[in-house]
């Protein structure tokens, strides 16, 4: 198999990504579906050359929580000839009814306990480790305490990849960032007298920047950036564009910004000394505003940054190993079953994750479960307004334009993952009765040119489906 595939991504705006996660929680609970001939529009994604047909009426898909349950019987005469197609190799899944009980057998599985190489759907775990170990409301505070001189600070990245030097008014990627700009005028306010020099401190997070199981290429091809504790704009050089060349160096890159905001000349590694009084400090979006756009953006430098606060949270080391074993054990915690499980990143990036459907599924599930659930369930929820709308939004947008895949637009929620002969896609979907489906689908083999458009038609056959049997 080849390295990477390229996804068609492109910039994300604040508002499209609330527009999208605004989107999908209203139509989980019986708002209408996407409709009209040009859904990209109303999302503020601009125009595309391919003109996707309008969502087949009626536009009105209420849930139903007294629905049929579909049946394996079903659900297997209406997906099996479509899952021994050519085209998704080796393919396994799960079918799940949302409001069934954690740990009830799914409707429909194959393969199901079967780790494959998911691509980005790893970003589910991730979010769900994330939501489950840290506060959603909460923040990470970028600070600058005294350097070591009079005439010197030290910036203390706190691993916050929407950190932007982008002024105020200006939208970049991230919703409502941290902004170097504030940060100076605080410093400025707090120290009163000219700054020379900036140094910077990244040393919250351990280990390599790049994960070995990531293509050579990835960080050059604009997928990720080096991992550090202190960055601009996740290391893009143009804060605008999502899949947009990285810097090199982004902690320096980060230093550098402020430097000028400041007026000082130099920029020098540095520790910031312990107890430190804080001369200024910004903070980053919400922990859950940061894991909606991480799905629905595909980002894998928001996913890593995600995976390594859950080790921080453990007291486990920030780096990539230290992130994976962290995820995985907040997944335990929770009451996951992990059989299968292998964890190398937290984005999906390295070919080195193998993940179960049913694991996904499972996740998925509590994500989607009924109100009345436990605590640690509704925490979930940002996993669901996170997820791209076939049609609609995020790395959904162009896709289910297919005539044989277009009654999945506005139905299907589902993140999806791409690598070189590795696709996959897992959401939610409202089937013609009106019951919430969860599925998860991977397929190892075979090019993604071929295996996405077989996945996008598998979910809207389920929308289509009573599968009652």
């Amino acid at each position: 198999m080849g390295r990477r595939h390229r996804r068609p991504e492109r910039s994300y705006r604040r508002f499209a990504v609330v527009a999208v996660a605004v989107m999908a929680l209203a139509s989980l609970f019986g708002a209408v579906a996407l409709a009209g001939p040009d859904a990209r529009s109303s999302f503020g994604l601009g125009t595309t050359a391919t003109q996707y047909p309008p969502v087949p009426m009626p536009a009105l898909r209420p849930l139903t929580p007294t629905a049929p349950v579909p049946s394996a019987a079903g659900i297997t005469q209406a997906l099996s000839s479509q899952l021994d197609a050519p085209e998704l190799g080796e393919v396994t899944g799960v079918v799940m009814d949302s409001a069934a009980p954690r740990g009830v057998k799914p409707i429909w599985e194959r393969d199901g306990d079967r780790g494959m190489v998911p691509g980005s759907t790893t970003k589910l775990l991730t979010a769900a480790a994330a939501l489950l170990s840290l506060n959603p409301t909460d923040r990470l505070a970028t600070r600058v305490v005294p350097g070591p001189s009079p005439d010197s600070v030290v910036l203390v990245g706190s691993g916050d990849p929407s950190l932007t030097a982008l002024p105020d008014g200006q939208d970049g990627l991230y919703p409502e960032p941290a902004r170097i700009a504030d940060l100076a005028e605080q410093v400025k306010k707090a120290v009163g007298r000219p700054i020379t020099t900036v140094y910077t401190d990244a040393s919250l997070w351990k280990g390599p920047a790049e994960s070995p199981g990531w293509g050579p290429t990835d960080v050059a091809d604009g997928y990720v950036a080096p991992m550090s504790a202190l960055m601009l704009d996740g290391g893009r050089t143009d804060p605008l564009q999502q899949d947009g060349p990285r810097s090199t160096d982004p902690a320096a890159a980060a230093g550098k910004a402020l430097a000028r905001a400041l007026g000082a000349s130099d920029v020098r590694e540095g520790v910031a000394a312990a107890n430190a009084p804080v001369l200024g400090s910004v903070s980053s979006p919400p922990i859950a505003s940061l894991i909606e756009y991480m799905l629905t953006a595909s980002d894998n430098v928001t996913a890593e940054a995600m995976a390594r606060q859950v080790a921080v949270s453990k007291d486990g080391e920030a780096s990539f190993d230290g992130a994976s074993k962290a995820v995985t054990e907040a997944l335990v915690q929770a009451g996951y079953d992990v059989s299968g499980l292998q964890l190398a990143d937290g984005s999906g990036l390295s070919r080195d994750n193998l993940i179960p459907a049913r694991l996904l599924g499972a996740v998925l599930s509590s994500a989607a479960a009924q109100s009345d659930s436990p605590t640690d369930v509704q925490f979930l929820r940002p996993i669901l307004t996170g997820l791209p709308v076939a049609g609609g939004g995020g790395t959904l947008a162009d896709r289910f334009g297919d005539p044989r895949s277009v009654a999945g637009r506005g139905v299907v929620r589902a993140k999806t993952g791409t690598l070189s002969g590795a696709s996959s896609l897992a959401g939610v979907v409202t089937d013609v009765d009106g019951r919430l489906l969860v599925f998860a689908l991977l397929s190892n083999g075979t090019s993604p040119a071929d295996a996405r458009p077989a996945l996008d038609r598998i979910a809207a056959t389920l929308s289509r489906c009573g599968c009652r049997g």
